[in-house]
């Protein structure tokens, strides 16, 4: 069932009229629906009426109705704009689903949720312009690996950021991946159980499978399924984590002998196998969906579109999106 949505007008839409921003975000809504709406107080701008010819600013809230016509949609972001948007720009650009107290992202591949050595730019540091009025920046309440793409949850509130991180903590999200991974599992779905450890190796840190017992070892448990092949080549599985330990999807790939295509830590080389020509050498891994309670009550069950390289490979291999559909 549709929702109101509270949408963030840009950065670049400084002083567009009302109508106009519609029109641009919402092609498929007539003018004399939104006419209605306006009259009607259904549609406001940081909560007063406006009409028409209102001039929006960047920062302010658009309260968006169930409109019954489809938004217009981005599309991928490219590389570049990783690299060069500004940052409003660009989390504008990566965001899918907000409320009040939530943001949703589809983070590109490449892009770092948090600072390290040698990073000029992550989500953390990009979410200091999106400060609300009280000056609470939001907040991170999971991660996700600079080369996995996809779905990135962000509280918008302290209280929302307590009730969020509890809930991954608790395990009452479901996450799904997507992967395409190197030959063909044996079995069409399974569970990986194993212990794994960091280790520090000259390339940096990366987890190993570890003996149960071993010091600093955790559980870490996956679900995968088999949603296509292509011949004995390679597969599209998807992957559920039940437990969230670093780089843990990666390594469980890996560990039953298919280890996810692109990954430079843990796709260990075999002369007799090759990347299929024209597929780009990155991760593919990316976190399609995710469904987790919602802090204002009720859940929210968001997806997100693959990545521009894995968009790519799929069309090479030719697997359908549409073939990876869920309930």
């Amino acid at each position: 069932m549709a929702s109101v949505e509270q949408r963030k007008v840009d950065g670049d839409e400084a002083g567009m009229r009302l109508d106009r921003w519609f029109k641009q975000h919402y092609p498929g809504l007539g003018f004399g629906q939104l006419q209605k709406l306006l009259r009607s107080g259904q549609i406001r701008v940081d909560g007063g009426r406006v009409k028409s010819d209102t001039r929006v600013q960047p920062g302010q809230m658009v309260r968006v109705p169930p409109l019954g016509v489809d938004e217009k949609k981005t599309g991928p972001i490219s590389p570049r704009a990783v690299r060069s948007a500004p940052d409003h720009e660009l989390l504008s650009q990566m965001l899918i689903y907000e409320d009040p107290k939530v943001y949703v992202f589809n983070k590109p591949a490449g892009l770092a949720v948090q600072g390290g050595s040698g990073l000029s730019r992550h989500v953390d540091g990009m979410l200091e312009v999106w400060r609300n009025k009280k000056g609470e920046k939001p907040r991170l309440v999971h991660r996700l690996d600079r080369e996995t793409s996809g779905v990135l949850v962000v509280a918008r509130t302290r209280g929302a950021a307590q009730a969020l991180t509890a809930a991954f903590r608790e395990r009452t999200t479901k996450k799904t991946y997507w992967a395409l991974v190197r030959g063909v599992p044996k079995k069409r779905e399974d569970k990986i159980s194993t212990w794994l450890v960091k280790e520090a190796t000259p390339d940096g840190d990366r987890m190993r499978v570890a003996k149960h017992g071993e010091p600093d070892a955790d559980h870490a448990v996956s679900y995968y399924r088999i949603i296509e092949q292509a011949a004995q080549n390679l597969a599209w599985l998807e992957m559920e984590p039940y437990t969230g330990r670093t780089h843990q999807l990666r390594v469980h790939a890996a560990h039953i002998g298919h280890p996810i295509l692109g990954d430079p830590k843990y796709f260990d080389a075999d002369e007799n196998w090759t990347l299929p020509g024209g597929m780009q050498n990155r991760l593919h891994l990316h976190a399609r969906r995710i469904i987790i309670p919602n802090p204002a009550g009720g859940s929210i069950d968001v997806t997100a579109e693959l990545p521009p390289h894995m968009v790519q490979s799929f069309n090479l291999i030719g697997f359908d999106e549409a073939e990876g559909a869920t309930d």
